[in-house]
């Protein structure tokens, strides 16, 4: 596996684990006999245009979307093109509510993980129609192994935490030069229970700006 970033050298020691193995075992059958998204090249786009020595936001969803076409690797984005789902919507509210950018057609969020936002999914890989089809099969471990590294990381990252499943790697973050972010996940289901006047962005920024870092341009 080669992610052509500082992460091959950080996770040199985590491709050959058993709970990996066994993983990517079921996945290569998974892929075989069922639609599963995102496609096997976009599994690890999050750390591919997010290196570890750039990451200075955190957004971790849950599992990837699984309409077709939608899932690219990065969490709540979709491909150009492809009309933003409903929790992406109300994302794009928030960040007109709180730092005034203007809503889009296009739910392409790559410009934000080459910005230094790791856009990573709890699970990476999803079956067709079927949410949260994947969940229990290793990639938890694995995405709990990419936040311990971060957390040892020396400059400080902001993680924001939107629903129960991201809130629970929270105990994974133990530096006090982090900083955590929480909220309700983006849903319709939840929005309006608290995501919906969050600031995380314009929050987001200040505590980068605080310490010497670059803002995002969301």
């Amino acid at each position: 596996m080669k992610l052509n970033n500082d992460w091959d050298e950080i996770l040199k020691d985590e491709w050959e684990k058993p709970y990996l193995t066994g993983l990517f075992a079921f996945l290569h059958e998974d892929y075989d006999k069922h639609t599963v998204y995102p496609p096997k090249r976009d599994v690890f786009n999050a750390l591919k245009y997010t290196s570890f020595s750039d990451t200075k936001v955190v957004i971790i969803g849950q599992d990837p979307y699984h309409g077709f076409n939608q899932a690219h690797g990065l969490c709540f984005s979709v491909r150009e093109g492809v009309k933003p789902p409903p929790s992406l919507n109300n994302i794009f509210k928030e960040l007109y509510d709180d730092v005034g950018r203007p809503v889009t057609q296009s739910g392409d969020l790559t410009h934000w993980a080459k910005q230094g936002v790791l856009m990573l999914n709890n699970v990476l890989t999803v079956r067709e129609g079927q949410p949260q089809s994947h969940k229990d099969k290793g990639w938890e471990v694995f995405t709990d192994r990419i936040i311990s590294e971060l957390n040892k990381k020396k400059t400080p990252v902001v993680f924001l935490l939107w629903g129960s499943p991201a809130q629970k790697k929270a105990q994974i973050i133990t530096n006090p030069i982090h900083k955590k972010l929480t909220a309700v996940h983006p849903s319709p289901l939840s929005a309006y229970r608290g995501f919906f006047g969050c600031k995380h962005f314009s929050k987001t920024n200040e505590i980068l700006e605080a310490n010497g870092l670059e803002p995002i341009n969301w």
